[in-house]
């Protein structure tokens, strides 16, 4: 079994792939809103969340299971409901619970491993948006009758959350390191906090309107 695909279809697939991982999208405002109010651990916990999210929904494609749940309406209309639903949830806790950059904000449930992990985690899984882009990209870079077409799915599918962690550590440090003035700003801060908040409401209405065709 040869999973490997060629050398120019990997580095096509490498470009495409890190021109999508700086696209902002809710896994990307998730883990800036957690590096701006819980530090860099916990973001990076969100981006291991985002991940796993992302392993699942390649073995999904990988195997056939997305094409099931996009051709059903009412396990489509589930997914999408549950995904807006979470973003909308997250919109509200931002509001509610605001991002004080303090050391109480980071020692509570909300700022265990497991807590963020799970948040970056149901947030990619539950975006309906995430498998039909899974369906639709990664099978551009498999040719017609490959025999190893499922092998190479799943190694696409491990190689695009490779290449998407430096772009997204590299953001989560650069919103680490504006955590201390922000601190020192707390309205500024307050702001930030409605825009994230704005910003998954909008992630949360585009999804609920996506259609599956």
């Amino acid at each position: 079994m040869d999973v490997l695909p060629t050398l120019p279809t990997l580095l096509t697939f490498t470009a495409a792939s890190l021109l999508l991982a700086v696209t902002p999208g809710p896994d990307m405002t998730l883990s800036i809103s957690r590096a701006l109010s819980q530090g860099r651990r916990p973001a990076l916990f969100v981006v291991i969340g985002t991940s796993l999210g992302i392993v699942v929904h390649t073995l999904l494609v990988a195997f056939g299971i997305s094409a099931l749940i996009t051709a059903s309406p009412t396990a489509f209309m589930i997914l999408k409901t549950g995904g807006a639903a979470y973003l909308l949830w997250l919109a509200i806790q931002a509001i509610r619970s605001g991002s004080n950059l303090s050391v109480k904000t980071a020692a509570g449930p909300q700022g265990t491993a497991l807590s963020n992990i799970s948040s970056g985690f149901w947030v990619n899984l539950l975006n309906p948006k995430v498998i039909i882009f899974f369906m639709t990209f990664l099978p551009q870079f498999i040719s017609a009758g490959d025999p190893d077409v499922t092998g190479k799915l799943i190694f696409l599918g491990l190689f695009f959350i490779v290449v998407g962690i430096p772009v997204n550590v590299a953001v989560i440090l650069a919103a680490d390191k504006l955590s201390a003035w922000l601190q020192q700003n707390p309205k500024v801060l307050r702001g930030i906090d409605y825009t994230f908040a704005g910003v998954f409401s909008v992630f949360a209405m585009k999804i609920f309107f996506t259609q599956a065709k």
